[in-house]
C-alpha cells in the first residue's frame, strides 16, 4: 500500500495514488518479447518489448508506422514528472525516437494489454488465439 511522502506536494501523492488505481505494468516485470497493445485517445500502438527500455514500437502514422526500436522512459501525467519505465492508464507514454532529439510523448493511455502471439496477426488471428489478457 501506497503511504504519502511527507517531501512531495499533496497533487504528486494524489498521482502516485491514482496511478496505483488506474493499473498500469512496470517494463522490468515482463520479460523480453512481450507484445503491448497501447491505446492511447488517439492511436494504438504495440510495442514488442527487447529488455530494458528497449522495445519495437509501432501504430503513430508520422513517428512509427512500422515498427522502430525506441528506448521507453515511461509515462507522464503530462508534466515533467516521469514514472520510470512504467505504462499506465489516465498516463502519457514517454519514448525517445532515434530520429527525433526530444522525447515524444502520446495522448493518454486508455487501455494496455499483453499479447504472447505475434503482435502482427489480424484481429481474427488474434480473437481466435484467445491469448491476450488486460494488465492491470
Amino acid at each position: 500500500m501506497f503511504s504519502p511522502h511527507p517531501n512531495l506536494a499533496d497533487e504528486v501523492n494524489g498521482r502516485i495514488v491514482q496511478s496505483e488505481i488506474e493499473g498500469g505494468v512496470f517494463l522490468n516485470d515482463l520479460p523480453p518479447s512481450t507484445v503491448l497493445e497501447i491505446q492511447t485517445m488517439h492511436h494504438r500502438y504495440t510495442a514488442v518489448l527487447l529488455g530494458g527500455s528497449e522495445a519495437l514500437l509501432s501504430g503513430h502514422p508520422e513517428f512509427c508506422p512500422t515498427p522502430v526500436q525506441v528506448a521507453i522512459a515511461g509515462s507522464t501525467w503530462g508534466g515533467s514528472m516521469l514514472k520510470l519505465q512504467y505504462v499506465g492508464r489516465g498516463m502519457h507514454l514517454e519514448f525517445r525516437h532515434p530520429e527525433y532529439k526530444t522525447p515524444i510523448v502520446t495522448s493518454a493511455i486508455q487501455e494496455i494489454r499483453d499479447y504472447q502471439a505475434d503482435p502482427y496477426e489480424s484481429d481474427s488471428d488474434r480473437a481466435s488465439l484467445n491469448t491476450d489478457r488486460s494488465m492491470s
